[in-house]
């Protein structure tokens, strides 16, 4: 299965298990920090290749060192980085990640993050490609006006698509989002995200309203697992037990266990357990991509629930 994941590039600087959460002129501290590979996007690209995927990205980055070690992360992951662009006059973004047990909390500088536009995407590029993967809709200034042509390009191509809105730091929560979705074959969103753009707070109600004839859309709500509607009846899935370490990225991680199960032809249910046991086992280490598992460990893991 080949798939192209399009989108934000950037390091994470995660300041792990502080004692309070910092308010201004004061000075708390963490017990560990690490600089990992970040980006919802390249997290997603690195779990669906470490689940045996063949993965192309697209993205860009600045000319300097944090763009170097971007890439260099992609590729020791098994990720295709040819169609990953250096621009000069950019700054590679950078995300500070405070994390403990039970949440993270994240700042942002976007960088290159924000230039990054559809037009970049050559038509090359979706070449032997089976699926398309977009993350961070809310982040991507310059892509978000053109996401819904590059999926509609993709769907030319006869592939299928994806989308995680993840947070809108602006919380507008535009309703462009609606007609993206249109082109949008999986959707992504967490509770937070699922309540804003549907415009309801509750989950089954809110998964009714972005019905549209095309996209199914796959509701992460942390502790409590994911939720989707095969046709009008709700399907739960809890989460998977563990005892986390770090949950940054694990929305991702979800979603590429999710992917790599639905593509495979695999029915709903079962394509969300295996993404819920993806999501767990990543928390199990710092970072977004130092605890993904492989498809063996995911199926182990389900043999024994």
């Amino acid at each position: 299965m080949r798939i192209l994941v399009v989108g934000e590039l950037n390091p994470d600087l995660v300041l792990k298990d502080y004692s309070s959460f910092p308010e201004l002129g004061k000075e708390v501290l963490a017990r560990d920090l690490a600089l990992t590979l970040g980006s919802a996007s390249a997290i997603c690209a690195a779990g669906l290749a470490r689940l045996g995927n063949e993965v192309h990205f697209a993205g860009k980055v600045g000319a300097d060192s944090w763009g170097d070690y971007c890439i260099q992360c992609l590729q020791n992951a098994g990720v295709n980085t040819s169609c990953i662009l250096r621009d000069p006059q950019a700054k590679t973004g950078l995300t500070v990640s405070l994390t403990c047990r039970r949440d993270r909390a994240l700042i942002t500088y976007l960088g290159a993050i924000a230039i990054l536009a559809a037009t970049d995407i050559r038509d090359a590029t979706f070449e032997g490609c089976d699926h398309l993967h977009v993350s961070s809709y809310y982040l991507q200034d310059s892509l978000r006006p053109g996401c819904r042509d590059l999926f509609r390009r993709a769907h030319d191509r006869g592939m299928t698509t994806s989308l995680d809105p993840g947070f809108d730091p602006a919380e507008r929560w535009g309703a462009d989002i609606l007609e993206t979705l249109e082109e949008v074959d999986v959707f992504f969103p967490n509770e937070v995200e699922l309540a804003a753009v549907a415009g309801h707070p509750d989950i089954a109600a809110a998964l009714q309203r972005l019905r549209n004839g095309r996209t199914l859309t796959v509701a992460k709500i942390g502790p409590k697992g994911c939720a989707a509607l095969a046709g009008s009846r709700l399907i739960e899935v809890p989460a998977h037990p563990v005892t986390p370490v770090d949950t940054t990225g694990a929305g991702d991680t979800f979603n590429a266990g999710f992917l790599h199960s639905w593509l495979r032809g695999q029915p709903l249910e079962q394509a969300m357990r295996f993404a819920a046991v993806c999501g767990a086992l990543s928390t199990l280490g710092v970072g977004g991509t130092a605890a993904q598992p492989e498809a063996a460990e995911v199926e182990k893991c389900l043999q024994l629930v």
